[in-house]
């Protein structure tokens, strides 16, 4: 679970919405979107990958995830960064519903 006050801004908020409305097709699509406008190899797009990987394997596209989950975790890991887990997309929806409010 990602701690409280970790910066998630870096997660479009309309991924983390449509994942917590159960649309995983949508927080695909935004997570590829976002992750595709993110330099390679860059921290932002191996998380965004990440999250993307965790997404496919949620609605069992466990292949692409696998792939997915690979290729972000060597960077992750080589830049020495917190593993962003399915987690953090419901913490980025509770922080933009929020934020709403203010």
């Amino acid at each position: 679970m990602a701690q409280p006050g970790l910066n998630l801004d870096w997660i479009p908020p309309g991924a983390a919405a449509a994942f917590v409305e159960g649309d995983e097709h949508a927080a695909r699509t935004w997570l590829a979107r976002a992750r595709d406008a993110a330099p390679p190899g860059s921290l932002d797009w191996a998380r965004l990958e990440r999250l993307y990987g965790l997404v496919s394997i949620h609605v069992l596209r466990e292949v692409e995830g696998t792939f997915a989950l690979e290729r972000a975790d060597a960077t992750l890991l080589a830049l020495g960064a917190e593993l962003p887990t399915l987690d953090w997309l419901e913490q980025r929806a509770a922080q933009q519903g929020a934020e709403d409010l203010k």
